[in-house]
């Protein structure tokens, strides 16, 4: 009854959430420093604007997202066509699969990196290709040469999951420009709005300029609304009118389109956020180098951090002092964890606890 293809795929298992976690160790004032969320919360305009929408959910939502869309073309310098918004960017990238992979193509991916592009490409029976990252970043070069005639997307993270690396503007386009006719590159670029590098790509001046490339973006990080999930695509509109072919009717709900309209208006939040992540980076960088542990520099919300032991151990040990992190064995980094960049307090919260845990343990258990 199973469709073979999917045999293979295995679930996607989420950074632990504090009601599981309570579960197991019981109640307390817990730092969840594991999924990348904003640590301040939403835009309050979006907490507001949800607030006055609340009578009205009992209409279905706009299916295209129409005011989302064109308030995202305007200050993106797109054509509205060229923007597709979905539940969440994951489901763009799901889309992108369903509507250009067939059994049997593949895909060229990065690893270690998000694992749902894996995912998307597994599910409609293509193979994956994985090329392992170069000093925590993309290696465009072995990309390119793996490309062959059953190449049909090639996927990119830029600033990747979970190293926090990039890819410079020139080596982007160099990249593009070549890829053979008839490829398409995927820029995940969930995270581009922490990068401070001034080497950092605008992957839509990419799309503006004619290249093959679709780029997704994302509401949960930056903005503060994971828990709405939405997300949005920009690319070519011929290319984005397939992806709409096959969306569902109404994958944006009422609510989440309401919120992150407002949370475009709310600059302040957003300069807020790049501002605590900026000084909160700055700050472990430092305690992390006092401490003696080897580390990604990162652009984006998070750190990789290498424990020189199992990571999962280090996981459980960081629980028992109210810390929630991410280990990191499910991206092929088993003596890694991955922190979350979170307030001054939280931050201070978890190099204590990373201090306990060394001493009781060592670096190498």
């Amino acid at each position: 009854m199973v469709r073979r293809n999917i045999l293979a795929i295995e679930p996607y298992i989420p950074g632990k959430p504090i009601e599981e976690v309570e579960k197991e160790i019981g109640p307390r004032d817990w730092a969840k420093l594991a999924s990348n969320e904003n640590v301040l919360g939403p835009s309050p305009r979006a907490v507001e604007a949800m607030r006055a929408t609340l009578a009205r959910v009992h209409f279905y939502p706009d299916g295209s997202s129409l005011r989302l869309r064109e308030t995202l073309a305007g200050r993106l310098n797109v054509p509205v066509e060229a923007v597709i918004c979905g539940n969440g960017s994951d489901e763009v990238l799901k889309l992108l699969a369903e509507a250009f992979l067939r059994e049997g193509e593949e895909a060229v991916l990065p690893t270690p990196s998000f694992v749902t592009y894996r995912y998307a490409a597994q599910l409609m029976g293509a193979r994956t290709v994985e090329v392992p990252l170069k000093d925590g970043a993309m290696d465009l070069d072995a990309m390119v040469a793996a490309v062959n005639p059953e190449t049909k997307l090639v996927i990119l993270c830029n600033p990747n999951n979970p190293t926090g690396g990039i890819v410079s503007r020139e080596k982007l386009r160099s990249f593009l420009t070549a890829l053979p006719p008839g490829v398409l590159a995927v820029c995940d670029e969930a995270y581009c709005e922490y990068a401070d590098d001034p080497e950092y790509p605008n992957g839509i001046d990419l799309v503006r300029e004619g290249f093959p490339c679709l780029v997704t973006r994302t509401f949960s990080k930056i903005h503060g609304l994971a828990g709405l999930r939405v997300g949005y695509g920009v690319g070519p509109p011929a290319l984005v009118r397939y992806l709409e072919q096959v969306k569902q009717a109404f994958p944006v709900n009422l609510l989440a389109q309401e919120a992150a309209l407002a949370a475009l208006d709310d600059v302040g939040h957003v300069e807020a956020s790049r501002r605590l992540n900026l000084e909160g980076k700055e700050y472990l960088y430092g305690e992390l180098n006092r401490l003696g542990l080897s580390f990604q520099r990162t652009q984006a919300n998070f750190i990789l951090v290498d424990v020189a032991r199992d990571g999962q151990e280090v996981f459980q040990e960081l629980l028992a002092e109210g810390i929630i992190v991410r280990p990191t064995r499910a991206f092929g980094l088993p003596n890694s964890i991955r922190v979350t960049i979170g307030t001054p307090e939280q931050n201070r919260r978890f190099v204590l606890a990373m201090e306990k845990v060394l001493a009781d343990g060592g670096p190498n258990g």
